[in-house]
């Protein structure tokens, strides 16, 4: 069945607030972080720059703790996250180097090495790193070939789990992508989500941890919806830093991130992540990840 005229309602409400928490700053000019004084602390402030996981403000809600935990546990030094509103606004902060330390997804990961950026590690939890395509339960979509001729919802062009991997499955399974379905890019995790909740397209991408805190939150969600098919995995978001950063202040921030899961405080703060642990890694790392791209861009859409 549809959803009652009051469940859609208060979904709109949330959506709004979805759309409103992507659109913030959306007028303000971007800017560079910098190795900077700010009264009325000396120290310096790092950046640190994590991809749109969610939309801007629930992103401050999970990561903005671990920039505390940082800055309590690092002497003479602060961390400060910055939340793009979109994928292609945090691109273009990471790719002209305006953050020190970013969290980028693995396609993200490999093109900042390309600009100067060094990878020191990643989350962990690789079999998280996967597409997943919700459907209506009661959308009558069984098979892969029901959505030629329907729309299917993705947070952005560049995401990778929620995006190219499940693109990545419907052309492995007969669906030519960019003529058989209209793709819509939609902003977010959650508006992915909400958009087939909502009706509005016949299935909708996301990955894991999103669709796993959003149907806790919303259980009326779960209730309606169903994962209908999941990817295989990559590698998970990576941790890169400048070159500027000294490497005693890389040292002890990877010391404290690989550490979380080993203390109650550490693993509260990998909670809402929905991630057990971040663990070290190196671009000899993303290799899979650099194949799965070539591959995609052959046979799905260039991404490069």
């Amino acid at each position: 069945m549809k959803p009652s005229l009051r469940a859609v309602v208060a979904c709109l409400g949330v959506c709004a607030a979805v759309v409103l928490g992507g659109c913030q700053g959306r007028d303000e000019p971007e800017y560079a972080p910098r190795f900077s004084a700010e009264a009325p602390s000396s120290d310096p402030v790092y950046v640190f720059g994590v991809h749109p996981l969610h939309n801007p403000q629930r992103l401050h809600e999970v990561f903005s703790p671990l920039m505390a935990y940082l800055s309590a546990h690092i002497a003479g030094a602060r961390f400060r996250l910055e939340a793009s509103r979109n994928y292609a606004a945090y691109d273009e902060k990471l790719y002209a180097r305006q953050f020190h330390f970013a969290l980028p997804n693995p396609y993200q990961t490999i093109n900042a090495v390309k600009h100067g950026y060094r990878v020191f590690g990643k989350m962990g939890d690789d079999d998280n790193f996967r597409g997943i395509i919700l459907v209506r339960k009661d959308s009558g979509i069984r098979e892969v070939r029901d959505l030629r001729g329907k729309a299917v919802s993705y947070p952005a062009p560049s995401a990778l789990a929620a995006t190219m991997l499940p693109q990545y499955f419907l052309h492995s399974h007969g669906i030519d992508v960019m003529h058989d379905i209209e793709n819509r890019y939609v902003g977010s995790q959650e508006s992915s989500i909400m958009n087939v909740y909502l009706g509005d397209v016949a299935a909708g991408a996301t990955w894991p941890p999103p669709w796993r805190a959003l149907s806790r939150e919303r259980p009326e969600l779960a209730a309606a919806l169903e994962v209908r098919w999941q990817t295989d995995p990559l590698p998970n978001n990576g941790l890169v830093v400048l070159p500027e950063v000294p490497e005693t202040v890389v040292a002890q921030v990877g010391r404290l991130l690989f550490s979380l899961h080993e203390s109650p405080e550490g693993r509260r703060l990998l909670a809402p992540m929905e991630l057990s642990r971040f663990e070290p890694a190196d671009d000899a790392t993303y290799a899979p990840v650099r194949e799965f791209i070539h591959r995609f861009s052959a046979a799905v859409r260039p991404v490069e």
